[in-house]
C-alpha cells in the first residue's frame, strides 16, 4: 500500500511555483501527509525580501507570504487547500541542491515535490538544482513542468501514464504507478519507447517490418510479464523514435494528468532523456 507520510516541498521567493504547492496540497490531503516546506536563503531571495538576520528570519512567516502571493495573483483557493494540513517550515542557507538533498535525508522524506524551473535558486531549476536533486537522491522526485500554463486549482489525478525501460527498476516503477492509480481511482497506461525503427536510405526513410515486429513483440512480452509479476492491469502503448516526443504524444492521447517514469540509479533511455521528457510533456513528472 502506497504510503506518503512526509512531502518535502522546496519553495523560492518571490516567484513561488503555486502550481506545485497546489499539487502538494492535493497529495497531502489524500495521504494525510506532513508537508515540510523548505526555503534555501540566497542572495537573490534576500533581495526579494527574505530576511537576512537570524532574529528576523526566525519570525518570518513563509506560509503567509506564499498565500499572500497567491491571492495577489487572484488565486484565493490556496489558503483553503492548505487549511488543516500539517505544514512545517524549514529555512536553510548554502547550496540549494545540497540543502534539499540533506533535508530530504534528515527528514526521511517519502517524496520531493519541486517546480521544473524557478528564479531564486539558480535562474532555472531544471538545468541546475533539479538536475542535482534527481541524480543525488533515491527519493522519488515530482517535478511540475508547465504547471503555470494551466489553472492550478483544477489539478486532479484521473489518468496516469507510466513509462518504463523494461530494466531492473521497472517493477518498482510499475508498482508505484499501480498503487497511485488505485489510490485515486485513475486509469493506468503502461508505455515503452523502443529504438527507432526508421532508417535513412535512397528516397527517404524506410521501416523494416520484421525489425519493427520483433521490437514491438519483445516489448509487449516484457510488459505482459511486468503486469503479471506485479498483479497490475493496464492498457499498453508502445512507440518508437524520439523518447520525449513519443511520450508527449502518449500523454496527450491518454489525457494523462501525471507521468510516472524511472530515473535513479540506472541508465537507459528514460534517464538519458530525463530532462527533455520533463520539458516536453505538459504534465507533472514523477521520477521513481
Amino acid at each position: 500500500m502506497l504510503n506518503i507520510e512526509k512531502i518535502l516541498l522546496p519553495v523560492d521567493f518571490p516567484h513561488t511555483s503555486l502550481g506545485v504547492v497546489h499539487q502538494a496540497a492535493t497529495l497531502a490531503h489524500h495521504f494525510h501527509s506532513e508537508i515540510v516546506m523548505l526555503h534555501v536563503a540566497t542572495v537573490r531571495s534576500h533581495a526579494a525580501g527574505v530576511p537576512e538576520g537570524d532574529a528576523e528570519i526566525g519570525g518570518w512567516d513563509m506560509l503567509a507570504e506564499i498565500i499572500a502571493e497567491a491571492e495577489k495573483n487572484l488565486d484565493q483557493s490556496l489558503s483553503r487547500e492548505l487549511d488543516g494540513l500539517a505544514i512545517r517550515r524549514v529555512l536553510a542557507e548554502g547550496d540549494p541542491a545540497q540543502a534539499i538533498l540533506q533535508t530530504a535525508q534528515v527528514e526521511k522524506a517519502d517524496l520531493i515535490m519541486m517546480p521544473s524551473h524557478g528564479y531564486t535558486f539558480d535562474q532555472f531549476l531544471l538545468g541546475s538544482v533539479t538536475a542535482k536533486v534527481l541524480y543525488g537522491t533515491d527519493c522519488p522526485v515530482w517535478t511540475g513542468a508547465h504547471v503555470e500554463e494551466s489553472p492550478v486549482h483544477e489539478f486532479a489525478i484521473r489518468n496516469i501514464l507510466c513509462a518504463v525501460d523494461l530494466g531492473p527498476r521497472s517493477r518498482k516503477v510499475v508498482s508505484w504507478a499501480g498503487q497511485m492509480a488505485a489510490e485515486f481511482g485513475a486509469r493506468l497506461v503502461l508505455a515503452h519507447v523502443t529504438t527507432s525503427v526508421e532508417r535513412w536510405g535512397p528516397g527517404g526513410t524506410h521501416v523494416n517490418p520484421k525489425f519493427k515486429e520483433a521490437l514491438v513483440g519483445d516489448a509487449s512480452q516484457h510488459l505482459a510479464e511486468l503486469q503479471r509479476d506485479t498483479g497490475i492491469q493496464a492498457d499498453v502503448f508502445i512507440g518508437s523514435g524520439d523518447v520525449p516526443q513519443v511520450l508527449s504524444q502518449f500523454a496527450k492521447q491518454t489525457n494523462a494528468d501525471l507521468l510516472i517514469t524511472e530515473c535513479y540509479p540506472y541508465g537507459g533511455n528514460l534517464r538519458i532523456h530525463g530532462y527533455a521528457i520533463i520539458c516536453a510533456v505538459p504534465i507533472p513528472v514523477l521520477s521513481v
